[in-house]
């Protein structure tokens, strides 16, 4: 048996006088090994957020793009006026939607089969942490069917202040403003204020993946602040301490580097070697926003992955989270 890659997101498996053409399917060989060229983006926000398009958009454009599977995590809604997050009062009519998606014969479950799209489709949410703002994410978990659930910081709260920081969005500016405004300018007591926010969310709910790690350093730049600096690693050490103990999945997310907002991956690849050395299963995320954008730069990324020493990477099933071999 001999495979070879000849095109996007596609593996052409030979055995003997067979030729099979996958993509994004797995093959049971005899021996039981499991060879797999399984893409998916659970990362994937629609028009009920902040993304372009309808939910069939982005499945059309995933089939087009080789994914195995998509998944939908739109911002869940917070109790202030914003651009970005669901509207409270949508949050049944999104998950409606992406149900409606599935099998119209299913209990509506999770974890459905044989989607009516005819592709695997799963429902998720992105879940925004500030302290003391907002709902609980079990709040999402027990009222509404999700698959899965991504926590995630983009507004960090400096103590009890209603102020916050939008540390996120094309304007670097915002981030100057914010930082300015709620802690004077004072960069590391902002980046620590963003890690303690992530280890708080850690503690006090449970998620299955930590959405855009490191994306306090998006419109730094290295203007404010070092990634190398002590300080700075000895937070990233202590939140990634965490993830280890409580057994979550940390997401590579893309959308930095295709938008040109950043010059490395959320992780960046120094922390990448550190998630590698506590063994913290990672999975691969575009954080699309529009349908083209549903596996951009998935193969560069496999590709460091593989570099740094990962073998394996996360992937939502039908039955389940499962790990598949990295290649």
């Amino acid at each position: 048996m001999k495979w070879r890659n000849d095109s996007h997101h596609s593996a052409i498996f030979v055995f003997a006088h067979s030729m099979f053409i996958l993509t994004g399917i797995s093959v049971i060989l005899p021996q039981g090994l499991i060879l797999a060229q399984l893409f998916q983006n659970l990362h994937t926000h629609t028009h009920f957020s902040d993304g372009s398009d309808a939910p069939p958009k982005y499945i059309e454009a995933a089939r087009l793009q080789g994914l195995s599977s998509i998944g939908f995590s739109d911002h869940s809604p917070l109790p202030f006026e914003n651009t970005f997050a669901l509207k409270e009062n949508k949050v049944s009519d999104y998950c409606d939607a992406i149900l409606a998606l599935r099998d119209p014969f299913s209990s509506g479950a999770s974890h459905v089969d044989q989607p009516q799209c005819g592709f695997p489709v799963f429902l998720g949410m992105e879940a925004d942490y500030i302290p003391g703002i907002g709902h609980p994410f079990s709040h999402f978990q027990t009222n509404y069917p999700l698959d899965f659930l991504i926590g995630s910081v983009h507004l960090v709260r400096n103590g009890s202040s209603e102020e916050l920081w939008f540390i996120d969005g094309p304007d670097p500016a915002t981030y100057d403003d914010g930082l300015n405004a709620l802690f004077g300018g004072n960069i590391r007591k902002g980046v620590t204020a963003y890690y303690r926010q992530i280890n708080e969310m850690l503690t006090t709910n449970k998620l299955d993946i930590v959405g855009h790690l490191d994306k306090i350093k998006m419109h730094n730049r290295g203007r404010f602040f070092s990634e190398t600096e002590q300080w700075y690693l000895d937070l990233v050490d202590e939140t990634l301490d965490l993830v280890r103990q409580l057994g979550v999945f940390i997401e590579v997310n893309t959308r930095g580097v295709y938008k040109k907002r950043s010059d490395s991956l959320f992780p960046g690849p120094a922390l990448l070697k550190k998630i590698k050395a506590l063994n913290i299963p990672v999975i691969i995320s575009s954080d699309a926003h529009k349908p083209q954008e549903v596996s951009m730069l998935f193969d560069e990324t496999a590709g460091l992955l593989f570099e740094i020493g990962f073998r394996e990477r996360m992937n939502l099933a039908s039955t389940g989270w499962e790990s598949l071999f990295l290649k």
